[in-house]
């Protein structure tokens, strides 16, 4: 059981810092740092001491003192259910969308520290959207009987205040808030999303989503999976699960693995990245993900990008020379 919990917990896995700090450089880098709280958002990363956290990252603060934003955009009633949206230099006519969806095993961080990536790309005609999601431990809190109503509810009426937590309800949002942004912004020209850790695998279920239900289908024309859990069974028996208290049944529904469907024709392009220093878990789920993909007929390429940790792997996004941030921009830009 412990070498299980050693392979999720990325902290333990960089050469770069110890375990018992990793954690407080990887928030450095993207918030100032000068506010102190949050305390357990190390642990539920997997450091072994809390971490110092900021009200409003430095790199989200640089994003939104430069770009045109619309900030705090509702997409549903729940407390989490926002976004923030940095438009180009010139969105006059239309623009390709990066959508961002932040990590923290879905415990913790927000869209206020997902504004790091924005500005190399705003700068060169796209736009960038945080999504913000109603994050557990509440879930945890969640009588058994709302949660039994949110399995039984469609889910464009599911109320999302009902269990907000719930891996079910993430999923659920996250699919939510694409459709909003294609029924609220028509300059939107095709739709590219980027998750990285809890955040690639709730990318990764958007890739499989009925949006008959939601009336809409976003044109969804690329997806970057950066250090994701693709399969969630294994953190059952992990620390991750105290705060999810996911049941089998639940896992294995919110398993991207187990709903990989056979491509359309005009399936987006899947690129699966993998940081050389992740645990030997995440490789594993990585390389098997991006197989069946592969098998399963959708365009889809692994990066293992050397001398990368499973923080600075998506840190380095904020860089202009960075490779991802170079194919991402090439990738939207040429399309």
């Amino acid at each position: 059981l412990q070498a299980l919990e050693d392979q999720y917990s990325p902290s333990r896995w960089s050469p770069r810092l110890d375990r018992d700090t990793i954690i407080d450089a990887h928030l450095a880098v993207t918030a100032a740092g000068e506010e102190r709280g949050a305390p357990g958002v190390g642990a539920a990363l997997g450091a072994t001491a809390p971490c110092p956290t900021a009200s409003c990252p430095a790199g989200t603060e640089r994003a939104r003192a430069s770009a045109q934003t619309s900030l705090h955009v509702p997409y549903g009633k729940g407390d989490g259910e926002k976004l923030d949206i940095y438009f180009p230099t010139d969105h006059s006519g239309t623009f390709p969308v990066l959508v961002y969806i932040h990590g923290g095993y879905w415990q913790c961080l927000s869209k206020d520290e997902s504004g790091f990536a924005a500005l190399p790309l705003v700068s060169q005609g796209v736009a960038v959207v945080a999504v913000g999601y109603d994050t557990a431990p509440r879930g945890r809190c969640c009588p058994a009987e709302a949660v039994a109503m949110c399995m039984a509810w469609r889910p464009m009426t599911l109320p999302s205040a009902l269990c907000p937590g719930h891996m079910d309800t993430m999923v659920l949002q996250v699919r939510r808030s694409l459709a909003f942004l294609v029924e609220q912004y028509p300059g939107i020209r095709g739709i590219y999303l980027c998750g990285h850790s809890a955040g690639a695998h709730l990318a990764a279920m958007v890739l499989f989503t009925d949006w008959t239900e939601f009336h809409v289908v976003p044109d969804i024309k690329g997806v970057v999976l950066v250090s994701g859990v693709y399969d969630l069974e294994p953190i059952l028996h992990t620390y991750v699960n105290d705060a999810l208290n996911m049941s089998r049944e639940v896992a294995q529904r919110n398993s991207p693995m187990q709903h990989i469907a056979p491509a359309v024709p005009a399936a987006c392009e899947v690129l699966v990245v993998v940081a050389q220093h992740d645990s030997p878990e995440f490789r594993r789920q990585s390389q098997e993900y991006s197989q069946a993909l592969r098998a399963a007929g959708w365009s889809v390429s692994l990066l293992d990008l050397a001398g990368m940790d499973h923080f600075d792997v998506i840190e380095k996004l904020s860089e202009n020379s960075y490779i991802l941030t170079q194919v991402g921009r090439r990738t939207m830009l040429r399309q």
